[in-house]
Formats: C-alpha cells, sequence, structure tokens
C-alpha cells in the first residue's frame, strides 16, 4: 500500500517529467483591450471567426464552450480536406486575465499537453504570452508552434 511520502514523491517525479518536456512561448502585442482578447478566446461566436490555419475551410470552425474551471470545450475545423477535433478541461479561468487549458487532438487524445495564456493591459493594447507545454516531443512542438505562429496572426487581423 502507498503511503502519503511515495505518492507525494511520485507526484513529484511526474510533475517534474512534466516540466522537462519540450514546449513553447509566443508574445504579441495587440492592439486591442484585454477585455476584447479574452472574449476572442472564450466567446464561441467570436472564436470561429477567427480560430483554425491559414487553410482552414470558410464557415467550418465550430466551438463548444463549458467556460469554468472543470469545464469542457471543443473546437473542430476542416483544414486541407481534413476534418481537425481538439480538446479539453479549464484548469483555470480568470477573466480578461489569465487561461489555462489542457489540449488534446481527438486523433491522439494520449497526447494531452497544457496551454497557458496570460492577458495583460499594456499601453493602448494588450500583452499576449502564450504558452504551449507538455509536449510528447520536439516534432510535436515545431508543429505546434507553426500552427499557433498562424494562427495568432489570424487573431491579430480579427482582433485590428
Amino acid at each position: 500500500m502507498a503511503t502519503q511520502s511515495s505518492l507525494a514523491k511520485q507526484g513529484a517525479i511526474r510533475d517534474a517529467e512534466l516540466a522537462a518536456r519540450p514546449s513553447l512561448t509566443l508574445t504579441r502585442r495587440l492592439s486591442a483591450a484585454p477585455e476584447k482578447v479574452y472574449a476572442a478566446w472564450v466567446d464561441p461566436q467570436k472564436l470561429v471567426q477567427w480560430f483554425g490555419p491559414a487553410s482552414v475551410e470558410e464557415g467550418s470552425v465550430k466551438a463548444d464552450i463549458d467556460l469554468r474551471v472543470g469545464g469542457r470545450y471543443r473546437i473542430s475545423f476542416n483544414a486541407n480536406g481534413d476534418y481537425n477535433e481538439v480538446g479539453g478541461v479549464y484548469r483555470e479561468v480568470v477573466p480578461n486575465q489569465r487561461l489555462v487549458f489542457s489540449w488534446a487532438w481527438h486523433s491522439t487524445p494520449e497526447r494531452e499537453s497544457l496551454v497557458t495564456i496570460s492577458i495583460k493591459p499594456e499601453g493602448s493594447g494588450t500583452l499576449l504570452v502564450f504558452n504551449h507545454a507538455q509536449f510528447v516531443d520536439e516534432k510535436a512542438r515545431d508543429s505546434h508552434e507553426r500552427g499557433w505562429t498562424e494562427l495568432l496572426a489570424r487573431l491579430e487581423t480579427h482582433l485590428a
């Protein structure tokens, strides 16, 4: 039978393993108020207007969001003739400041990672710091970095 001490050690080892996995951080200065940036991420009607890669098929983005700690989200879209679906669970929700949620593609649910979005006022706009951590390997990180770079460019255009 595991003791509390051995369980704590196992948890610490798991946390260290997750922290050692590849991650990426992208920073954007957006010419929109933090409230508008936050709404673009959490309001399904706004999110479907900009979410997806450059090759996303017009009108194909769908979003279901239960915005609360422990709530689930699901986003789907078609791109390059393929159906894509991603989802996860909100772990932290601080309106107009911070979102933390798990991230897993429907096709590879065992490859769960973690997204943290920090939103801070900066001058007349917003500083957005986007961190995606706990990738299974560098290839997955690099692929997501390309995708997130395209996606954040679409967000920037949407908010302009």
